[in-house]
């Protein structure tokens, strides 16, 4: 089995993931991270690829930093960025984890047997099946779309979790008590869809009860219900 060499530049919670994940899972010798501040400039120099995990704005500057190497794959993480922005590397790859990285530890474990959109060249397929995951290709045209999709299913779910723990603990009910009704909801959701999983007072049409509940909620926490509601509303009326 070929070993593959592997250097990532960015030394944050995404880079810092990846690095502990391969660095587990063997068949990749991961060389020390490249943080802000190191020089560059080369980083593809005796690797099979460089994958730059820095936030999205910084990936242009990046990449054109490291002078391009024949052979050499320059990859990037980023959900909504194309490939364009690897410029003026020949081989280039997007391999964006579908999958939240809170911290290294917990990011490196969930990393292993995560989805990932691909999309370039064949080597960002290598580097999902080293870590036992599942893979799908996005169109360059439809990539903003997909990672507003994803910020939808994970940072807007931890927000409005954040709502409900404030009205938990204003009424004193316990915090772990909501999450399990969010556990068993996702799972009629796996087994349902969202349609048929849907249940409360806009799946059945009772208004009077949306009304209470907004005369109920303190006001900054009325504009997120209404629009929930609303969307509630909408995906009822398409059942």
């Amino acid at each position: 089995m070929t070993t593959r060499r592997v250097r990532i530049v960015g030394s944050g919670r995404a880079g810092s993931s990846l690095a502990q994940a391969l660095g587990e899972v063997g068949g990749w010798e991961v060389l020390p991270l490249l943080g802000r501040g190191d020089d560059v400039a080369g980083a593809a120099a005796g690797v099979d690829l460089v994958v730059v995990a820095t936030p999205d704005g910084a990936i242009v500057e990046v990449a054109r930093a490291i002078r391009p190497r024949d052979g050499a794959v320059v990859a990037h993480l980023s959900g909504a960025a194309g490939l364009d922005v690897l410029a003026p590397h020949r081989r280039r790859a997007s391999v964006h984890p579908l999958v939240a990285l809170p911290n290294a530890a917990i990011g490196a474990r969930r990393l292993r047997g995560a989805w990932f959109a691909l999309a370039g060249d064949p080597m960002g397929s290598e580097l999902v099946e080293a870590l036992g995951g599942r893979a799908f290709a996005v169109d360059e045209a439809d990539r903003v779309s997909y990672h507003a999709a994803a910020v939808i299913a994970s940072n807007h779910v931890v927000a409005l979790l954040g709502q409900v723990e404030r009205l938990a603990d204003a009424v004193g009910v316990p915090f772990e008590a909501y999450l399990d009704l969010v556990s068993a909801t996702v799972d009629n959701v796996r087994e349902l869809g969202p349609a048929a999983a849907l249940t409360g007072p806009a799946a059945r049409g009772d208004e009077a009860t949306i009304r209470r509940h907004l005369e109920a909620l303190p006001p900054d926490e009325r504009d997120a219900y209404r629009a929930l509601a609303d969307a509630a509303r909408r995906l009822a009326a398409g059942r």
